[in-house]
């Protein structure tokens, strides 16, 4: 990857409309989640109360993550055939449209059975344009890189867009909580979702502002010339199809790795808001609050972690840090149930401290692995893969266990661990198979 020497300045706007557009989408997909623990159940499932209401709320956030493999296939395809910038700017647009008519949305008092219906309908196109974000969001950012021992510190100004758009997602809320329950229920919510319209706007200007990804006109120039060559007689198999017939194991491996900056994310917050308003008896203020400083903890890490990775060695610092993150849940949930603001705070922000290091890291990683022909739909499936088979599961999976255990934390602990586990395992592998690449391509130049 290298950045475009006739526009200096590319890497530096690209890193920022990264960034940018990252926080736009992950901020309508956080206040989501946040308004899925806190009203959703309340308003759209108003005959499922207390448990059943959460987990009902938690099914709609989790469809958002099924849809986002189809996300990830389509605009994949789009940013690996048509281009990454066009991609990146339909989903901007999609997402911030979607977000901003759920904060229209009538209530099931209001229309009955439609409210839930088209409220599950604007989360699956919301999930299918924030699947097809994230891996364009990245490789924009990468693939402008003027270095290539600087791709990983570039890349990481994409997932740096996840916590800032938490913290916005979190301030937003923060504005309306402290409404009485009446206001709140009736028009508070809505606002964060009606914010957005003024983000995509933003967004959507910082966008177009940015050059087409070198590397992608790169290949695009290379197939171009292969396809008028008299031997070219085959037409090219779709991005898709190739990851998934040439490449099962590695997106298998690619999937395993995503899984504790994504599950790990969801559990440290979109599932810690129900757990601890509902079985430690804190007040929802008092978690958003606690959140919105981890958030911003989360941050600062995200440069950091990046740029300690490369002095390192990106490997190394992902085994690291998923270590440690199988022994942090412990920690954590004692401090939680300790009931202060600043425990709760100390304790989360420990699972947050590696949880969120190995997130700042491992998308330039994963993203080294796939050739630039199918870059953008392999990077895309494994995360969006991760996301729907782990992501969207993992908050209705903890409110089983805290619900069937009566609040204990052990269970949750355990699974907060095993997310950790399979991350680990994932990372060692796709460390040795990318050895092993290496070293084929260097006996392959020999020879």
């Amino acid at each position: 990857m290298r950045g475009n020497s006739k526009t200096g300045h590319q890497p530096v706007r690209a890193s920022t409309a990264a960034f940018v557009g990252t926080m736009i989408e992950w901020y309508d997909f956080y206040i989501y989640a946040t308004a899925a623990a806190l009203v959703f159940g309340k308003l759209f499932f108003p005959s499922a109360t207390g448990f059943y209401g959460t987990l009902a709320a938690f099914g709609t956030f989790a469809v958002g993550f099924f849809a986002r493999p189809l996300g990830g296939a389509i605009f994949g395809h789009i940013g690996d055939r048509i281009g990454r910038k066009k991609s990146l700017v339909i989903t901007l647009l999609m997402m911030g449209t979607v977000t901003v008519l759920i904060g229209l949305l009538p209530t099931y008092a209001s229309i009955g059975i439609w409210a839930p219906i088209l409220l599950v309908l604007l989360r699956i196109v919301q999930g299918v344009a924030v699947g097809g974000e994230w891996g364009g969001a990245v490789l924009m950012a990468g693939e402008h890189s003027p270095d290539k021992s600087k791709r990983t510190f570039f890349a990481s100004f994409a997932q740096l867009g996840s916590p800032a758009g938490l913290i916005l997602s979190m301030l937003m809320f923060k504005l309306v909580t402290g409404l009485d329950d009446a206001a709140f229920l009736s028009w508070g919510w809505r606002v964060p979702f009606l914010f957005s319209a003024v983000l995509l706007a933003v967004g959507f200007v910082i966008r177009l502002s940015v050059n087409e990804s070198p590397d992608f006109l790169e290949e695009k120039q290379a197939r171009a010339e292969k396809q008028k060559l008299p031997q070219h007689t085959k037409p090219e198999r779709a991005p898709l199809a190739q990851v998934l017939t040439g490449a099962p194991k590695l997106l298998a491996m690619a999937v395993g790795a995503n899984v504790l900056g994504i599950a790990g994310f969801y559990f440290t917050s979109t599932f810690m808001i129900a757990y601890t308003t509902q079985y430690v008896g804190l007040n929802r203020a008092v978690i958003l609050d606690c959140l919105l400083v981890v958030s911003i903890m989360q941050f600062f890490i995200t440069p950091l972690a990046a740029y300690i990775a490369s002095r390192v060695g990106n490997l190394r610092f992902l085994a690291f840090t998923a270590l440690v993150s199988i022994f942090t849940p412990y920690a954590m949930f004692n401090l939680v149930d300790m009931g202060s603001l600043s425990s709760i705070t100390l304790g989360i922000g420990v699972a947050v401290l590696f949880m969120g290091a190995y997130y700042a890291v491992i998308a330039g990683f994963v993203s080294d692995s796939f050739p630039t022909a199918i870059r953008y739909t392999g990077i895309s499936m494994a995360y969006q893969l991760s996301g729907a088979i782990f992501g969207g599961l993992t908050p209705m999976l903890g409110t089983v266990l805290a619900e069937n255990f009566k609040g204990q934390w052990w269970p949750l602990a355990l699974l907060f661990s095993g997310i950790s586990l399979l991350s680990l395992v994932s990372v060692l592998l796709l460390g040795a198979y990318g050895q092993r690449r290496v070293q084929f391509q260097l006996k392959g130049q020999q020879a």
